[in-house]
């Protein structure tokens, strides 16, 4: 993970909308995301090069259904920062697993 991108939005359906402009307009890959106050606010996290986080995020913030509340492009994040996308990776994971069984 070179760098992070995150944007957070009002509701599930823009946070959706956000991750799918995300994904369609440069090369970023989906991490995890957040839900807060029972989905009423959300962050979205993806992954790739600084670059393609750029783009990828700003694109978003300019497109997406609803204005984002947050946005924010971490290059090269932090060990901890690394440990705690991956702490909610791993929750939804684990969370999608169990559903499907």
């Amino acid at each position: 993970m070179n760098s992070l991108g995150l944007i957070e939005v009002e509701s599930v359906t823009a946070a959706l909308d956000a991750l799918d402009i995300m994904c369609k307009s440069a090369a970023v890959e989906f991490v995890t995301w957040e839900r807060k106050l029972g989905g009423r606010l959300v962050t979205v996290i993806v992954q790739g090069e600084i670059s393609a986080v750029a783009a990828a995020v700003e694109n978003a913030v300019k497109s997406c259904i609803k204005t984002p509340c947050a946005h924010a492009v971490i290059a090269n994040p932090h060990e901890e920062t690394r440990r705690i996308v991956e702490t909610s990776r791993a929750r939804i994971a684990a969370k999608l697993g169990k559903e499907s069984k």
